[in-house]
């Protein structure tokens, strides 16, 4: 009998073992959540990780072309008569922060953690806009980007 309750026990152990084993394995396999950004138009609201990020350090330019690039991204419409609100997470303010559009400076670096512009300004040929989509970035870093967030703010007439 004790062979038997013996073998059940070390059954239960190495399960035990192997169910704590896994999960240890899948907690590694998370990645670390990424600063928020968020943009508010009206009362919508469409908030993202990073597109790319690499916890503080510089991305390679390389890396920065694939990102704009990125069409997996999240949208939201913008009525141009409406103020389009940016919203950072304060890492991010941080490290000094520029909103981008079609991959080109719009605003200079801010350290706030807020900002508006008007929404006209997404789809005014002036400021390099075309059609009735435009991708804006956030960049983060003054000199060196160490991350990139991106959206699409699609024209609603």
């Amino acid at each position: 009998m004790k062979t038997l309750q013996s073998v059940v026990r070390r059954r239960r152990a190495v399960a035990a073992a192997g169910a704590v084993s896994a999960g240890l394995l899948v907690l590694s396999a998370c990645e670390k959540p990424t600063p928020m950004s968020t943009i508010t138009v009206g009362t919508n609201s469409v908030s993202s990780q990073a597109t790319c990020y690499n916890d503080g350090k510089t991305l390679d330019v390389q890396t920065l072309t694939a990102c704009l690039k990125d069409t997996d991204i999240k949208s939201i419409s913008v009525d141009p008569d409406e103020t389009v609100r940016f919203g950072v997470d304060p890492k991010i303010a941080d490290s000094g922060w520029t909103i981008l559009m079609n991959g080109q400076p719009l605003t200079d670096s801010s350290t706030k953690t807020y900002r508006t512009i008007p929404g006209s300004v997404f789809f005014n040929a002036q400021y390099g806009a075309s059609g009735d989509s435009t991708l804006v970035s956030i960049k983060e870093g003054e000199k060196d980007v160490t991350g990139l967030w991106s959206f699409k703010l699609k024209k609603d007439a």
